[in-house]
């Protein structure tokens, strides 16, 4: 399998203040009003992206361009509605149309295919979901309180209630792994493993950055801990990646336990799910499986101090809204990383939104 192709983090941070400071120029240029209507009708687009992927619509151009009246009986959908909604999106760069009338893939259309090699489909339509829809709306009630709005919604833990309601709990999973193959790539480009002889995933899932890791380090053995039901697609993924002979698979709990032994201890987006006291319960018992110099490495959306644009600062809205948890800026690691036994040593940039916190066991 090729590895992707990664560009420098530097790149793309200097990409980033180039792109803000052009959208300020074009906000200053416009009428404030005018401005405000177009971030707020943002709605409208997302919500638009959202329809395209539950009709599977990049799915249906994969095999090439289609005319309005072919695309819609694929997608089982009144031709006049869904030209008009393809209009809307061709309008905003997601698609195109051919000279001669047809809607083809483009690079950012094709992120909606289900087979896309980063999809982001299963995202947009958790974030298009009647459900996520109406916790976002109660934003205000979650920012006076600073209290999560699903408990008080649902009458049930978040994670409880994305459980009982299959079809939702099958689109969060379908979301929460395209955020996770986002940000794979970038995190083994960025990051030397091949000094670690034993490496742990906590938290791991199926084992798919296990899996990226060990790929880029062939002398490098793997252990994944992820609670039993989640395992249960682990040997598949690790088979199919070549790895499955290198890793232990554990089942437990990260709140009761860690294995002990490994050389540094990985966990993607866990700490942002928890508030402080829950997050340092997860932390201690690594420090406990972990010997004195043991790297510890959180894969995070460390919220940056300046005042431009950065995806963590909305997905600290969406973790507030949801668990009363947090993302968190480089000081707030510290102090956690004090308190259970760790010094934060670095954090290492990714060309994804996503950072390293790098530490080691005191």
């Amino acid at each position: 399998m090729t590895p992707a192709k990664v560009p420098p983090a530097g790149l793309v941070r200097a990409i980033e203040r180039v792109r803000h400071h052009l959208r300020r120029v074009h906000q200053r240029a416009v009428p404030p009003p005018a401005a405000m209507l177009e971030m707020i009708l943002g709605a409208w687009v997302a919500q638009g992206i959202a329809a395209a992927a539950q009709l599977g619509v990049a799915d249906a151009l994969a095999d090439g361009p289609l005319r309005p009246e072919e695309l819609a009986r694929r997608v089982q959908a009144d031709p006049d509605a869904l030209d008009r909604l393809m209009r809307a999106l061709v309008g905003e760069g997601i698609f195109r149309r051919t000279r001669d009338g047809r809607y083809a893939l483009n690079a950012l259309g094709d992120t909606l295919r289900k087979g896309a090699p980063v999809s982001i489909a299963g995202m947009a339509r958790f974030v298009g979901s009647p459900q996520h829809r109406e916790h976002w709306s109660h934003l205000a009630d979650a920012v006076r309180t600073g209290e999560a709005v699903i408990p008080k919604l649902r009458g049930k833990e978040a994670f409880d209630y994305i459980g009982s309601e299959p079809e939702l709990g099958g689109i969060f999973n379908d979301a929460m792994t395209s955020v996770s193959e986002l940000a794979i790539a970038p995190v083994v480009a960025a990051y030397d493993f091949s000094r670690f002889g034993t490496i742990a995933d906590i938290g791991g899932g199926h084992g798919r950055l296990l899996a990226a890791i060990l790929q880029a380090t062939p002398d490098a053995q793997g252990v994944l801990y992820d609670l039993a039901q989640v395992l249960d697609g682990a040997p598949d993924l690790l088979t199919k990646y070549g790895v499955a002979e290198r890793v232990r698979v554990v089942a437990g709990s990260f709140f009761d336990s860690v294995p002990a032994g490994a050389d540094t201890y990985i966990m993607k987006n866990i700490i942002h799910d928890w508030p402080d006291d829950k997050a340092l319960t997860i932390l201690r018992n690594v420090r406990e499986a972990a010997g004195p110099g043991t790297t510890l490495l959180l894969v995070e959306a460390v919220i940056p101090e300046h005042d431009r644009e950065f995806l963590g600062k909305w997905t600290d809205m969406e973790m507030l809204i949801g668990i009363a948890a947090r993302e968190r800026t480089e000081d707030q690691y510290r102090k956690l990383y004090q308190q259970s036994g760790f010094r934060l040593t670095r954090i290492v940039p990714t060309a994804s939104p996503f950072s390293l916190v790098e530490g080691v066991a005191i």
